[in-house]
């Protein structure tokens, strides 16, 4: 009997788990339709120092930029374009990226086209993995990227959130980091704003909100 009583206050603890149990199973794909998305953030302005600041290309190739497969893409050229000539007549260092495989960088779509010898890396999404992108940075002096190209899911947020971890600040024109759907976009918005650590290193943007 006085076992028993001992037991009581365990049998009742397993219970209440036993009752609670099934509503703490839930996942986000048991909530997914009732999910709502949070408002949107707001855009900040800056102004940016050429000196110091790089203007990182990523992935703006015939393979990866067209209407086919991302339209966005191919819908923000005219202001990239118009943010890059910009960028260069102030003097600020350019850099581009490539994808691995075939393509190579005659395949850049030519609003946006390299001129003289500004640099080039090859790799995945995070276009700091196997090249000298770092190097490159540095011996620029530079401390600040500017990253826009395509896709936001891939080279924008992983290339973003590997600048911040190896010490730059990051600035993202949300009208730059272009994907296959809206949704696409919204998710890498809001991951560069509340990630552990790259949170408060990301500043969201638009090209006509970046002055020199």
């Amino acid at each position: 009997m006085f076992r028993i009583r001992q037991l009581l206050p365990f049998i009742a603890l397993a219970a209440v788990l036993g009752i609670a149990a099934p509503g703490h199973a839930q996942t986000i794909i048991d909530d997914w339709a009732s999910v709502k998305a949070p408002p949107a953030p707001e855009l900040t302005a800056v102004t940016v120092d050429p000196k110091t600041t790089a203007l990182l290309e990523l992935d703006f190739v015939t393979q990866t930029c067209n209407n086919e497969h991302r339209p966005r893409c191919v819908a923000s050229l005219p202001k990239a374009k118009k943010f890059l000539d910009a960028a260069r007549a102030h003097g600020m260092f350019v850099v581009y990226s490539i994808i691995p495989g075939p393509p190579t960088i005659a395949d850049t779509l030519p609003d946006v086209a390299p001129k003289g010898n500004e640099p080039v890396v090859k790799s995945g999404v995070d276009k700091f993995f196997n090249t000298d992108l770092d190097k490159i940075l540095k011996d620029h002096g530079i401390t600040t990227v500017i990253v826009n190209g395509t896709s936001a899911q891939g080279a924008i947020m992983y290339t973003g959130s590997e600048a911040v971890l190896r010490g730059y600040k990051v600035i993202v024109p949300v009208d730059g980091m272009s994907a296959e759907s809206p949704y696409i976009e919204q998710y890498v918005a809001y991951n560069f704003l509340h990630a552990p650590v790259i949170a408060g290193n990301v500043t969201l943007t638009s090209y006509g909100m970046m002055k020199f």
